[in-house]
């Protein structure tokens, strides 16, 4: 590993800006445990290489989809750019799948704005969104959780 001096002449590791570009490796763990069965443990090399290889598949997508962007002189990367950059790059299952996910969350954010207006001014609404996800996949699943994406 590479040691660099910041302008303060302090050793900083490369590494730590490496590891600023990868997801938290506490929420990777999290996901793949839901996934698992209960009793199934996951070693920290497993994590740790689910991290990089998650992070990167996000950053190969997302350039994809900055690059549609940019042919179009936008400069705001949004969801149909996602589901597009996937097509192009051959995840066409994922690219159909997100388009339709898309499509409901819009249905959700939507519905979650129309009671937001009918509420009292001054509730906290930071957890509403995550509300309406849990609530929508609770009352949409299916024991595989196969018609989330349907």
């Amino acid at each position: 590993m590479e040691d660099n001096i910041n302008s303060e002449g302090a050793s900083s590791s490369s590494s730590t800006t490496t590891d600023n570009m990868l997801l938290p490796i506490a929420n990777v763990g999290r996901i793949m445990k839901q996934i698992l069965p209960s009793n199934a443990k996951i070693s920290k090399e497993a994590k740790e290489t689910m991290q990089e290889c998650v992070s990167e598949f996000i950053g190969f997508v997302t350039s994809e989809a900055s690059v549609k962007c940019r042919n179009e002189r936008r400069k705001t990367v949004n969801g149909e750019d996602i589901c597009s950059a996937l097509q192009t790059l051959g995840f066409d299952d994922y690219g159909g799948a997100l388009k339709r996910y898309l499509s409901r969350y819009r249905e959700i954010e939507g519905d979650r704005v129309v009671i937001n207006q009918n509420k009292p001014s001054g509730n906290n609404n930071n957890n509403i969104l995550q509300e309406d996800f849990l609530l929508y996949t609770s009352t949409n699943k299916t024991p595989n959780n196969d018609n989330l994406f349907d």
